[in-house]
């Protein structure tokens, strides 16, 4: 369900739903999309991603790249330079500035959260992130007894709240402790909800490119 080599991989609120598990800045950006406009808050927890996503934004980096993978019930996927010039079909999730961002996981993998795509474990088992890949977790309500299996597994504990968002929400909590999170949507899930269900081919491309801009506000 994640990529071979690259994972491509809210009202009560979002700022309620991760609260206590990262500090919340006032780096906030817009991505402009052909499906409408998503607004994500940048956590000021994770400095290295949040400085390398302005950085990336502000030089303009992401604009006319594409949502190149897209799961419904689960995340929609950009920031390939490579996709800015892709033929129809094409394969996409390989491209990059060019490095690697430290790992500085720890924030739970809510609907709506900002997340950096990565390498897999056996190349990467620092857990590096990509320098510009990203993905927005778009997923279902996660029943109880996942939740349960997840904490055994992985060691984690979480917290009452953290389990009601989980439940009641949605999320895909079972990248916890895997992947860096490093911002939330404050506005546009319904934008990201299109963009998932978009007709997409066998190796979940949409059919239609789906462009971004990016900016800061």
């Amino acid at each position: 369900m994640i990529p071979k080599n690259l994972f491509l991989m809210c009202a009560f609120t979002m700022s309620l739903a991760l609260a206590g598990c990262q500090k919340n800045g006032g780096n906030i950006a817009l991505i402009e999309t052909d499906l409408g406009n998503i607004k994500v808050k940048l956590y000021d927890s994770t400095p290295k991603h949040t400085a390398n996503f302005i950085k990336l934004a502000n030089e303009g980096f992401y604009d006319g790249t594409l949502f190149h993978r897209v799961i419904p019930g689960f995340m929609i996927q950009g920031g390939d330079p490579d996709s800015k010039t892709a033929q129809p079909g094409q394969r996409l999730g390989q491209g990059g500035p060019g490095y690697q961002i430290d790992a500085e996981i720890g924030a739970p993998h809510f609907r709506g959260a900002l997340a950096a795509a990565r390498m897999g474990d056996e190349v990467n088992p620092e857990k590096k992130s990509s320098g510009s890949q990203f993905y927005i977790v778009q997923a279902a309500p996660v029943q109880e007894a996942q939740l349960n299996q997840i904490e055994q597994m992985k060691g984690i504990k979480y917290t009452p709240e953290q389990r009601k968002i989980y439940i009641e929400q949605g999320g895909t909590p079972f990248l916890d402790k895997d992947y860096t999170v490093f911002g939330e949507v404050l506005e546009g899930m319904d934008v990201v909800d299109k963009i998932a269900t978009a007709a997409r081919d066998a190796a979940d491309r949409p059919n239609a490119d789906i462009k971004m801009k990016v900016k800061m506000l």
